[in-house]
């Protein structure tokens, strides 16, 4: 191990939210670092299908000195379009970025500061800090359930974030675990390719994607939903927790209807439990989980009245979804084989994976506990976490505001330091 080096700030992560915090210290000459695994943003080309679109009009893409400037904002980039604008972004600004450097250990020294591990192409080194910003993502690793393994090893299986387009599954009927947005847009891509597809309901809401003349979210974002911090929201902790609401962006947007999809063809169950060898097992609850997407729909639809009868806004008339389909009756086991079920698709969703941090920062399930970013461990912050501070948070929409707070807090404490220095304390 080589000797170690100094730095004021070490940013961990070289996404947006990681680099956001490095435009505000570069425009402050505040010496620091961006330690990426990889390269910067790589994820946006490496961890998305190939038919993928934001799900937020483009307008909520507002980075450091970079708004959206495009032709159309209240459409939806696709995976390629929002790679290029990020290279674009990163063409106005230089950030101090050390790709393909892997932090393995980060912790506190006596002294103050921290010491991280660094693992390169050339080995390991250490480096020390003042402080430290963790932009590593919310929730890192791929959720796959303890019975998987039991399962027909024929069966094909992949995370949803392995997964890029129909072609790379073998012919036959594919599972789709889970309805976020991810879960239902992979449903989708694989329904319209013609492929035979089974999908396993989760408890994620929807919304619609068009309602009264303008998009959802835009009306939200009107509506101040998205700027209300976490801890003002309706419902508590347990509100902010719940998956996404899901909706596409695919094709100019539109609502994902898995009532509709099932009029389709789409195979629907409710919440898949256990399995083993080709036999799964489903919750019997697809018609609870059906309505209560859908009355969630119809809730923001009234919402959003609520907010253009307040402020007496022209737009077309209210309207609500009624169900297009219901289930007749609700499997319980089914057999993959019987259905011709070749491969399965888990999108289930992430986990946090904090282990390789050494500070008393995390609460029992290893989720960060912070205040917009800061933790109580002096010198150690997030950026880029889901409700880190508002629904925002973790979107195009909120890194920017996220990322000038822990800038600010940064720097001011930078200031501090060098003011204590000079007076000799």
């Amino acid at each position: 191990m080589t000797s170690a080096h100094h730095v004021p700030v070490a940013i961990v992560g070289g996404g947006q939210a990681g680099l956001s915090v490095s435009w505000y210290l570069g425009r402050a000459g505040i010496e620091h670092v961006v330690l990426e695994s990889h390269t910067p943003v790589h994820a946006w080309a490496d961890n998305r299908w190939d038919n993928f679109t934001l799900v937020t009009p483009n307008w909520h893409c507002q980075l450091p000195g970079y708004p959206y400037a495009g032709s159309d904002p209240d459409g939806f980039m696709t995976r390629d379009e929002v790679v290029a604008w990020l290279a674009d972004w990163l063409d106005t600004f230089t950030p101090p970025v050390r790709a393909h450097t892997r932090v393995t250990r980060l912790q506190n020294r006596p002294e103050g500061g921290f010491e991280l591990t660094l693992q390169t192409s050339a080995g390991s080194e250490t480096l020390t800090c003042e402080s430290a910003v963790i932009a590593t993502g919310g929730y890192p690793l791929p959720v796959i359930p303890s019975f998987a393994g039991s399962l027909d090893p024929a069966v094909v299986q992949i995370h949803s974030e392995q997964y890029r387009n129909p072609s790379q599954l073998p012919d036959g009927a594919v599972l789709v675990v889970g309805t976020g947005q991810s879960g239902t847009q992979i449903a989708e891509d694989l329904h319209l390719a013609g492929r035979q597809v089974h999908l396993a309901v989760g408890s994620a809401p929807r919304v619609a994607r068009f309602y009264r003349g303008r998009d959802c979210m835009t009306w939200l974002a009107e509506m101040g939903v998205y700027d209300r911090p976490a801890q003002q929201y309706p419902g508590g902790k347990a509100a902010i927790e719940k998956t996404n609401h899901y909706v596409t962006g695919r094709d100019g947007g539109r609502d994902v209807d898995l009532r509709q999809f099932a009029l389709d063809g789409m195979k629907l169950y409710g919440t898949l439990a256990d399995g083993r060898d080709s036999t799964l097992h489903f919750d019997p609850n697809l018609r609870a989980a059906l309505n209560a997407a859908d009355s969630v729909y119809n809730s923001i639809c009234s919402d959003i009245d609520a907010h253009i009868e307040r402020e007496q806004i022209s737009a077309p008339p209210a309207t609500r979804y009624a169900p297009v389909w219901e289930p007749e009756a609700e499997p319980i086991n089914v057999d993959l084989a019987a259905e011709n079920v070749t491969s399965i698709v888990w999108a289930i969703g992430y986990r946090p994976d904090y282990r390789w941090i050494e500070a008393s920062a995390f609460d029992g399930g290893g989720r960060p506990m912070q205040t917009r970013g800061i933790t109580a461990v002096p010198g150690l912050s997030f950026i880029g976490l889901p409700w880190m501070h508002t629904w925002g948070s973790g979107r195009f929409l909120g890194i920017d505001r996220d990322a000038s707070h822990i800038a600010a807090t940064l720097i001011s404490g930078h200031h501090e330091s060098v003011l204590r220095l000079a007076v000799g304390h």
